[in-house]
Order: C-alpha cells, then sequence, then structure tokens
C-alpha cells in the first residue's frame, strides 16, 4: 500500500520520504534519528520502526536487526521494512505475502522499498532519479525522486498522503512535512517545502543542538536570512505559496 525511499546525503543527513493510498501513512511508516532511519510499512508492525530506530542508534548493524525482526514475527510474510544503520548500510525486507507488486531496491546511499505497485519500474525511477538529481537541495531531491516513482505508476490504487521527515545530525528532526490526506500528496509536499524555505528554513539554523544546548540567542541573523530569502524570491518573480492567512494585530 506504500513506497518508500531512505537517504542520506553528503553532508550525512538522513532523510525518509513516503507515499501512499492510505491515510497519514508519514505518522506510521517513518521511523527516524540522527543518523538512522526505518521505514516499517505493508500490514505495519510499528514496533520494527521504534525497537529498530533505538537498536541501531545504539550501534546495530542494519542486517543484524533486520533478522531478528523477521525471525520474531509470526505475521513477517505481511511486512515490509527497509532500514540503514550507522554505518550508512542498508537491509530490507519483503514478506512473501505482501500484494503484489511489492519488492525492494538497496543503493550505495539509499534504499526503496513499495508494495502494491504498479510494478517494478515504481523502484527504479525513484531510485534513479534520486541518483541524478544531485543538483537539488536535499528535500527537493527526495520529493522529485518520488514524483519520479509517481509517474512510473506509483500506488496502484491512486494517491492520497505523503510525508517527509529529515534529520541533520540531531534526534530532533530539521524539516518534518505530512500530506495526511490530499488529492496530490507528494505535490503538496513540494508546496510546503517552497513554504518552509520562506521562513522555518531560516528559524532551525539557530535551533539548539547537543552540542550547543542554547543555539542562537540573537533572532538579527535569522530575521536578516528571511529577508534575504524573501528579496530573492521577489526577484526571481515568484510568489508566496503560503495559504496563511495574515491577521491584523
Amino acid at each position: 500500500m506504500t513506497w518508500s525511499l531512505i537517504a542520506r546525503n553528503a553532508e550525512g543527513s538522513v532523510g525518509l520520504i513516503v507515499a501512499s493510498k492510505f491515510f497519514a501513512c508519514g505518522a506510521v511508516v517513518p521511523h527516524v534519528g540522527a543518523e538512522v532511519a526505518v521505514a516499517s510499512q505493508a500490514f505495519c508492525n510499528p514496533i520494527w520502526g521504534t525497537e529498530g530506530k533505538k537498536r541501531l542508534t545504539a550501534g546495530e548493524k542494519a542486517q543484524t536487526v533486520l533478522d531478528d525482526f523477521v525471525a520474531r514475527d509470526a505475521g513477517q510474510a505481511i511486512r515490509q521494512a527497509h532500514l540503514m544503520d550507522r554505518h550508512g548500510s542498508f537491509a530490507a525486507h519483503t514478506g512473501q505475502d505482501c500484494v503484489d507488486w511489492a519488492g525492494h531496491l538497496i543503493g550505495d546511499d539509499h534504499s526503496v522499498a513499495g508494495n502494491m505497485l504498479a510494478g517494478p519500474d515504481v523502484l527504479a525511477a525513484t531510485s534513479q532519479t534520486y541518483k541524478a538529481r544531485t543538483d537539488l537541495p536535499f528535500a527537493a531531491r527526495l520529493i522529485a525522486a518520488m514524483q519520479a516513482g509517481e509517474f512510473a505508476g506509483g500506488d496502484k490504487r491512486g494517491r492520497q498522503a505523503a510525508g517527509l521527515i529529515i534529520h541533520k545530525g540531531e534526534d530532533h528532526a530539521s524539516l518534518d512535512l505530512r500530506a495526511d490526506d490530499h488529492a496530490d500528496p507528494l505535490a503538496e509536499l513540494d508546496r510546503l517545502w517552497e513554504v518552509a524555505q520562506e521562513r522555518f528554513v531560516q528559524f532551525t539554523l539557530g535551533m539548539a543542538t547537543a552540542a550547543n544546548f542554547s543555539g542562537l540567542t540573537d533572532r538579527a541573523p535569522i530575521d536578516d536570512a528571511i529577508a534575504t530569502a524573501e528579496a530573492r524570491r521577489k526577484a526571481e518573480g515568484r510568489l508566496s505559496r503560503s495559504q496563511a492567512v495574515e491577521t491584523p494585530i
């Protein structure tokens, strides 16, 4: 009922993006940490995600964790999962009773898995586009890859929801976007990413980190970055895609 992409970029950020004809897949499938990620899907077992994230964060290898889950879970034949460990290694499982078409693909720096898809071209297009679009920011690259998979057929039942989460070396996410019930959820993620660049991305630059508990306490650099981004957008003739309504104060 779903396909998803896990990747780590050259800067070490970890991203997971998912799309499905299933309500709020972005709330159920992704389990992402500072250096690790798990996508638990098909007839989803959330413990594969929660326990997997803890064990991978502690340093266990992806294949070791996955082998243990498959051995312990009486429902493994209807499960699908792929995961990335702290070392950047990937592992994937597609149960034999997952609804066709179902499968997975592992690359050097990413993995893709899906079920109830139009066919294997969905995963191939997702992977190929992710590898090719190194010109894009990480979030946009993940979205473009999934849109290519959708163009190749996507979820054979249609579209409903999508989610994108990115961690930049911290336990908290730097970006967490969801479209839970939408006619074109990946396009909605793309819109939200554009809106995020107006103020949100600049704000996150000042957020506290494990190494800097206080973060940036002077808002002037953030305000300057927001003003610069707005000036650039206007100079390029791009209108804001935000749907927010301003209320006079």
